[in-house]
């Protein structure tokens, strides 16, 4: 039977459930994946000027971890990051005992007592790895505490789980130095990611866009439809003379050859990615015929229209 014990952080009273010593495990959970990087190759990392910056030592996921528990009296010589993806747990540090739970992260720090474990009715699934290098004192604010980043339909955790299998699948892949140096780059982000959640999630965030911005998208979402100056001019409330200069200002090219860079990039994707034929191109993307677009994609690009498909999509 499991004991109740009673923890006390800021005040709450937490009650964890502990099961008895027979029932505690490190690993071993269905589904588990995990790389422990051998010491050789922690060396390399430790000496390449890129690497040893920030640098994975283990690295793993353990699904549904029911009965997990560690307790290290000593900590150990690298920082561990827990990242719950679902479910919950409890992480013991420095007198305190934190909850977490889903879309929750902590860093602990190196050579720390700690101890965590998994809740014995809803049993974390946790994302987990071990890092170390001389320049993790650049997310020293995001340590020893609880990261919140909840769901939202901006929150990118998605993207952030990606990223973590990146550095896994890399790592699975063997330790050649590019795939070491780019996992240092993806260690980085991640915590970024952690770190700068605002700027992290900005990218998915709607917000109150200036008259570039605005203007810019409706000219993406009329590419096809065909529209004057003085109709992007209207979708931001400016006159044309006014918008065209201000635009111009700002991006250094005028309203309509930026419109029409935009139609050739979306004709580049066009090309590349489906079977339409040159001419069909052309009339979606409202030129005169194929001879016109012909002649503004290669004023762009520096090639035709076939010469662009044969290069990226023979």
């Amino acid at each position: 039977m499991p004991n109740s014990v009673f923890f006390y952080s800021n005040s709450i009273v937490l009650p964890i459930i502990l099961y008895t010593m027979s029932k505690r495990i490190g690993e071993g959970f269905k589904g588990e994946r995990a790389i422990i990087l051998p010491y050789n190759i922690r060396d390399l990392l430790a000496k390449n000027p890129i690497t040893e910056q920030l640098y994975v030592t283990h690295i793993g996921y353990y699904p549904f971890a029911k009965y997990h528990y560690r307790k290290r009296e000593k900590g150990t010589n690298q920082y561990i990051l827990i990242f719950c993806e679902k479910g919950s747990g409890w992480i013991e540090f420095n007198n305190e005992v934190h909850r977490l739970t889903r879309e929750m992260s902590f860093i602990l720090p190196p050579n720390q007592p700690h101890a965590y474990g998994a809740d014995d009715k809803t049993p974390w699934s946790i994302y987990w790895m071990h890092f170390k290098g001389s320049k993790t004192s650049m997310f020293s604010q995001i340590f020893n505490k609880i990261i919140d980043t909840p769901v939202s339909f901006d929150s990118r955790n998605l993207d952030r789980i990606l990223l973590f299998e990146e550095i896994y699948q890399n790592l699975e892949m063997g330790y050649s130095i590019e795939n070491l140096e780019y996992t240092t780059f993806c260690l980085m982000y991640f915590l970024a990611s952690l770190k700068y959640v605002v700027q992290y999630r900005e990218v998915k965030k709607p917000k109150e866009l200036d008259v570039i911005q605005k203007s810019i998208l409706y000219m993406k979402d009329n590419l096809e439809n065909k529209i004057t100056l003085d109709d992007i001019a209207h979708s931001v409330g400016y006159s044309s003379s006014h918008f065209s200069n201000y635009f111009t200002q700002k991006t250094n090219f005028p309203p309509y050859d930026y419109y029409n860079q935009l139609k050739i990039q979306k004709a580049c994707s066009y090309l590349q990615f489906s079977d339409l034929k040159i001419k069909e191109i052309a009339y979606k993307l409202g030129y005169f015929d194929q001879f016109h677009f012909s002649k503004s994609f290669k004023k762009e690009m520096e090639m035709s229209p076939k010469d662009y498909r044969k290069k990226y999509n023979p």
